[in-house]
């Protein structure tokens, strides 16, 4: 099962500046909505293959803040802020992400968590201000392909870990 990417219909007054990426997971909603929403499995598999987490501060309801850096495999660190603006357990997640609570260029995510038989669709919806905020995150950042093996982490988490009753 891999991830895919596609833009929003053309109908849609966001589609120029949206990243929409989905995989489906072989596990219950419930425990891929945890693995989402507790820092303790946060920080075991989020971000691109080879990339670390360390969290500064970490509050899970909607006005709270998620403060972490994340470490590439090049040694760069990426300070990193989400807030919470919305919460639906398990169906969903609305956040906004920056470099800070300030950050000018900050982008929506909505993401979606729906039952496909026994195993979980996850979709990860991204608009950012301007379709050249877009553009330059997929150029510069590879957000594409970051999303899609941050989906496969999860994915490789969950399966590998939560399922198993090992836990964090």
């Amino acid at each position: 099962m891999s991830a895919t990417e596609r833009g929003a219909s053309a109908q849609s007054p966001t589609a120029d500046r949206e990243i929409v990426i989905s995989r489906v997971i072989d596990a219950p909603r419930e425990l891929v909505f945890e693995a989402f929403t507790e820092v303790r499995h946060l920080s075991r598999w989020w971000g691109p293959e080879g990339f670390t987490t360390t969290t500064r501060s970490f509050e899970f309801r909607v006005g709270g803040v998620w403060d972490f850096v994340m470490h590439g495999p090049d040694g760069t660190d990426y300070q990193e802020w989400i807030s919470w603006t919305e919460i639906v357990p398990p169906e969903g997640i609305a956040l906004l992400h920056g470099e800070s609570r300030d950050d000018p260029n900050a982008f929506e995510s909505v993401l979606t968590f729906a039952p496909d038989g026994a195993a979980t669709r996850i979709e990860m919806r991204t608009v950012f201000l301007t379709k050249e905020l877009r553009d330059a995150a997929v150029e510069k950042y590879h957000a594409i392909e970051g999303g899609r093996q941050t989906l496969s982490n999860l994915a490789a988490y969950v399966t590998e870990t939560l399922r198993k009753g090992v836990e964090a």
